[in-house]
């Protein structure tokens, strides 16, 4: 029986929630934490103009129509000297969404003549948690601080990975091992936050 629904397909961030919250909920299951694969849900338009906007307007709309508390994250890019961009617009900022290989070579270009020391950038993840039993609602930040390099290195991760190089690394977070780049990263970071907010709904 499930106990909570994380709005993912992706069974990897089930596992990066589930060994956060296993220490803190001894007694929950893996299998007990539901995904998008899980039900048939309407998928919600995501029309917000934040990152916290977004992961709550979908959290609200799979915990209402599961009954489950939920559990949604929306994450981006935000590149200093753009201002913050592509932020929200991350996964379609060259026109179509999903296009990793498109996205990334859009902003290399857009970057092409800006100096290393003013290729600032931040990962920042924002994690919402609703109850629907008990109409409660939260949402915590993280982030991953770096810079971006001139060309793509490595072949782990996806989306901006290549590019991305944490403050304190000389690799991009494609080149880390995947449990390492969990381990520093924003949704990582966010879904630590949120941990003890889930403990006390589940416990």
């Amino acid at each position: 029986m499930f106990k909570l629904i994380l709005a993912t397909g992706n069974a990897h961030k089930v596992d990066e929630l589930y060994a956060i919250l296993e220490p803190l909920l001894p007694g929950l299951d893996r299998s007990e934490i539901a995904t998008l694969r899980d039900f048939t849900v309407t998928d919600p338009v995501e029309d917000e103009v934040t990152f916290p906007g977004n992961a709550l307007l979908k959290a609200r709309a799979l915990a209402a129509e599961t009954g489950l508390p939920c559990i949604a994250d929306d994450s981006g890019i935000s590149v200093d000297v753009l201002g913050g961009a592509p932020g929200i617009f991350s996964a379609r900022w060259s026109g179509k969404h999903g296009d990793d290989k498109g996205n990334l070579d859009l902003l290399l270009a857009q970057l092409a003549d800006i100096k290393e020391q003013h290729r600032g950038a931040k990962f920042v993840c924002a994690a919402a948690l609703v109850d629907p039993a008990s109409n409660y609602e939260t949402v915590e930040i993280g982030e991953m601080l770096g810079s971006l390099t001139y060309a793509p290195r490595g072949e782990n991760g996806f989306g901006y990975d290549p590019i991305f190089v944490p403050t304190g690394y000389e690799q991009t977070t494609a080149e880390m091992p995947a449990a390492e780049k969990n381990r520093i990263s924003h949704r990582a970071k966010a879904f630590t936050a949120l941990a003890p907010k889930i403990v006390e709904i589940l416990s």
